[in-house]
């Protein structure tokens, strides 16, 4: 590909109109036009107009019924005993379902303790850390910092930035907490759970009157909060704490809630990422449990329809998803398994074209899962978000997502059984338990359209991240390597920790410095021009993928022009070599006329370590045993040294959970040069480089490596033929 315009030196006002020029090109006059509506109308007040504030009895359930006879509590509670609409699971399978749940509770790792914390004031933040919050708790207080937002602004005059991260005030407010409230309820028959659920939405009510206070802000919390209102009132209805005042209430909570919605979802979808499809799940769900509502049909509609037009837009062929982010593809799951499921139960079929796109994208995630520990690399902006809590796994086990939607798609299932059954179970009842096990091996993922790569060996696996954009880029990360190695994160993603973090944090996790990949003068590979904004977006594409005959090596290579647009350009090449089931080798080549300082980075878990600096060599000792990775550059080098948990300027950090942050191993070489070669050897024994000229050699105890470095951009690819020796030995010729 050529290289991009070289940028002009700028002055703030010419800034400002090549920002706005950058916006037209990059994403589109449609998109700015509909951006500059929305900020109009925030201006104009017309959302203000369009969603009063109000108290609860100015907006009675009587208002939104179709039959007014409804409209007391005791009749809206009859009717809802008798002719509520079919949900996930009904409420007479709670005492045969007990049996069920003691195969995923041993060794108390069940819901009834984090419920019964629940009711003591300990609430759980972005699915790791518990917090004293007060029961009830304060829901418009950030528990980190004490900062509270307003009470009785409207939530369109407040900014959702002043409070610290505003996303620690939400947390709570989207009620995730009612699924442990259920599952244990379920599990035990302790009337406390329900009655802890119902105080804590009378109390939630009591503070959040319609439209006021930054709770009503965003509307995909709204669409989240509505989802697990849903769930309790099924969980919960056969409990005596369910009384007509409570579940009437709940009602017309959940129809001021679809109401908001359904007037502003035209900004979700403006943001043509994960909030649209979360907005247009809570209109169906509201269109199809509340048929009693004289909207019903509308949101149904227009929440299918939308459902429809996402999944095609922001869904790739190859199964990726238009967010760039691993958690956000699995809320993305989420979202749609609760639609699809609602749907099947109610008869209302969604098409085979949605469908199709769900289950590339639930095949995608496990393409890109580690074997042993269900994770997958942390990468791309990761907010704690976990829509359907249903199982005791770990947050960052993808298993229960991947096995439900398996069994949504083909009603079998991939894994053995284990405690990520339990979303089965909930979802689709009893019989999904003995669905028949399907054995899907895992492959080498080729995903050009999301610029998602990966090669497995029988240990681990490598990724790469090098993609084209279509959407919005959260980091700055083209080339990344994430490098697994028998169920351990060996080279690893920084992560994400806060989107309103002070400086230096704010910026730190999604920099290029801090992944896996190569820096030119310490400028990032796109520039941040807002919060969640990068731009020019650089491109990035597969040059080569090579196997040999016998398949014991394997080659990957790619290309970015991050750095095309400096005034003195640099090509940066990458190529990531599997060497049977032993080793394996990154080569990075950097390209310019004019001389340039090179950082390569590498970020590897908080673990005793053993360094050479003369060497470049760190031995990391992990649970699974000792793994070598050597760091080397061709000349020029100026720096080479590991960092752990440096504060100023920060590195050596990631952020497995949000909110939080960690140390972690930063392992940086520094070059000097117009033309600099990197190369890195990771490996389960100690290797020894050696250089003759262009030629290198990689000798380990049983194994070693020869190859050839090729110069100059017109090659086909930066090595050449590859020989491997020892006791598998194998060649691979890449042209030149």
């Amino acid at each position: 590909m050529p290289p991009r315009p070289v940028e002009p030196p700028t002055g703030p006002t010419v800034n400002r109109l090549l920002l706005g020029y950058r916006l037209l090109g990059t994403l589109g006059p449609a998109w700015v036009a509909g951006r500059a509506w929305q900020a109009l109308k925030h201006r104009a007040g017309w959302l203000q107009r369009r969603f009063p504030a109000t108290p609860w009895e100015a907006r009675p359930l009587s208002e939104f019924l179709l039959d007014p006879a409804l409209a007391t509590p005791e009749a809206y509670l009859e009717y809802r005993r008798k002719a509520q609409p079919p949900f996930f699971f009904d409420a007479a399978s709670q005492r045969a379902w007990q049996p069920r749940f003691a195969q995923w509770d041993q060794g108390g790792s069940g819901p009834i303790n984090r419920a019964r914390e629940v009711s003591g004031g300990w609430l759980q933040y972005f699915s790791h850390e518990r917090l004293q919050s007060g029961f009830p708790p304060d829901w418009h207080r950030n528990q980190r910092t004490g900062q509270t937002a307003p009470r009785d602004g409207h939530w369109s005059r407040l900014n959702e930035f002043a409070y610290g991260d505003v996303k620690v005030i939400w947390e709570p407010n989207r009620f995730a907490f009612t699924y442990d409230l259920a599952r244990a309820y379920w599990r035990a028959g302790d009337e406390q759970f329900p009655e802890t659920f119902w105080r804590l939405l009378e109390d939630w009510r009591q503070q959040n009157p319609p439209q006021a206070g930054i709770n009503w802000r965003c509307g995909q919390e709204v669409a989240f909060r509505l989802m697990a209102w849903c769930f309790g009132l099924y969980a919960f209805g056969r409990s005596a704490a369910s009384t007509p005042a409570r579940v009437s209430a709940l009602a017309q909570m959940a129809a001021v809630s679809a109401d908001r919605i359904a007037g502003h979802i035209s900004y979700a979808l403006s943001q043509r990422n994960n909030h649209g499809v979360s907005e247009a799940v809570g209109l169906w769900t509201s269109g199809r449990l509340f048929p009693e509502f004289r909207q019903s049909e509308r949101w149904r509609r227009t929440g299918q329809r939308l459902l429809e037009r996402l999944a095609k837009d922001l869904i790739y062929e190859d199964g990726a998803f238009a967010q760039h982010s691993l958690n956000y593809h699995r809320l993305m799951l989420h979202d749609y398994l609760w639609a699809l499921r609602l749907g099947e139960i109610h008869g209302a079929e969604f098409s085979a074209q949605l469908k199709a796109r769900f289950e590339r994208a639930a095949q995608f995630l496990y393409q890109l899962q580690d074997d042993q520990s269900g994770c997958v690399p942390n990468y791309g902006h990761n907010d704690g978000a976990l829509v359907l809590p249903l199982n005791n796994c770990d947050y960052r086990d993808f298993r229960p997502v991947i096995q439900a939607a398996r069994h949504l798609t083909r009603r079998t299932r991939i894994y053995e059984a284990g405690p990520w059954d339990e979303d089965l179970l909930w979802l689709f009842g009893e019989p999904a338990l003995s669905a028949p096990r399907e054995r899907l091996g895992r492959t080498d993922l080729v995903a050009p359209e999301g610029g998602y790569h990966t090669l497995r060996s029988a240990d681990g696996f490598a990724f790469v991240r090098c993609a084209r954009f279509r959407h919005r880029p959260s980091h700055a990360d083209l080339l990344h390597v994430d490098l697994w190695w028998r169920g351990q994160n060996v080279a690893l993603d920084p992560g994400t920790y806060s989107y309103n973090a002070p400086a230096p944090w704010q910026s730190l996790f999604g920099s290029t410095a801090a992944h896996n990949t190569v820096t030119v003068d310490e400028r990032d590979q796109m520039e941040l021009v807002s919060r969640f904004l990068w731009l020019p977006w650089a491109r990035g594409w597969e040059r080569l993928r090579l196997q040999s005959p016998a398949g014991r090596l394997a080659y990957w290579e790619g290309e970015h022009d991050g750095y095309a647009r400096l005034s003195a350009p640099v090509s940066h090449r990458r190529a990531v070599v599997r060497m049977a089931e032993v080793a394996w080798l990154v080569v990075d080549q950097l390209l310019s006329k004019h001389p340039h300082r090179y950082r390569l980075h590498w970020l590897f878990p908080d673990t005793p370590y053993d360094w050479d600096p003369q060497a470049g060599r760190i031995c990391l000792h992990l649970p699974s045993g000792p793994y070598y990775v050597l760091a080397q550059a061709s000349f020029g080098l100026e720096s080479c040294h590991v960092t752990r948990a440096q504060e100023t300027p920060p590195r050596g950090w990631r952020s497995q959970s949000y909110g939080s942050r960690e140390p972690a191993l930063s392992l940086a070489l520094a070059a000097q040069g117009a033309s600099v070669w990197f190369l890195t050897c990771f490996s389960e024994a100690s290797a020894a480089p050696s250089w003759n000229g262009s030629e290198f050699r990689l000798q380990a105890k049983e194994w070693a490596l020869a190859g050839s470095l090729q110069p100059g951009r017109k090659s086909k690819s930066i090595l050449g033929a590859l020989d491997l020796s020892g006791a598998t030995p194998d060649h691979l010729s890449l042209a030149a």
